[in-house]
């Protein structure tokens, strides 16, 4: 079973010792049709995108205006309606998969955490990357080699234990970090 949840932050227990804990809050979600192998599209409130497709399908399914995103998740439910999430009361572990935070064109100093050059009078290296290619064989750059670049706004799966979950305010604790800023959205998939 998938849900999409919300990234509120991170914490941590009061037992001693304390443990790490993220907190994630799962997005009310209509489920609107079934289709095979136990999935279905589900609309769920993010933003407010609003255009005719959006209007058509909300129209379709007989859905209320703060419905505007629709995806396609594996579900429990075997009817169309509100989202069954007993399947969480009890998981034990899950499998979250959030975008990483983008930190745009990077140099390899940030990116790759190489230790760039020394900081004393008179040179220029700084945080360059510095000599990157080989004797007069091969004589070009080798493929993968780490250097400046896009760096961040990658898709992140973690495995993480399940501490405890709320079905009435939707909270799901989760023990450790997962990747991306608070407030992004991600999927999260019940692996044991």
């Amino acid at each position: 079973m998938e849900f999409i949840v919300e990234k509120i932050g991170m914490s941590r227990t009061v037992s001693v010792p304390s443990v790490p804990v993220t907190l994630l809050k799962v997005l009310d979600m209509k489920v609107c049709e079934i289709t095979e192998n136990g999935k279905a599209i589900v609309a769920y409130s993010n933003g407010k995108k609003f255009n005719k497709a959006v209007e058509g399908q909300q129209k379709k399914f007989g859905l209320s205006k703060e419905f505007n995103r629709f995806a396609t998740l594996a579900v429990a439910n075997t009817e169309a309606g509100d989202l069954d999430v007993t399947g969480l009361t009890e998981a034990q572990v899950l499998k979250a998969t959030f975008k990483t935070k983008g930190r745009g064109f990077s140099g390899a100093v940030k990116r790759w955490n190489f230790a760039g050059g020394r900081a004393s009078h008179g040179h220029r290296m700084g945080r360059r990357v510095g000599s990157i290619g080989n004797c007069e064989w091969p004589g070009r750059v080798q493929p993968g080699k780490k250097m400046p670049g896009q760096y961040g706004n990658t898709n992140v799966s973690v495995k993480n234990s399940v501490i405890s979950f709320d079905a009435e305010t939707g909270i799901l604790v989760v023990k450790g970090s997962i990747a991306g800023p608070n407030g992004a959205l991600g999927k999260v998939k019940v692996a044991k």
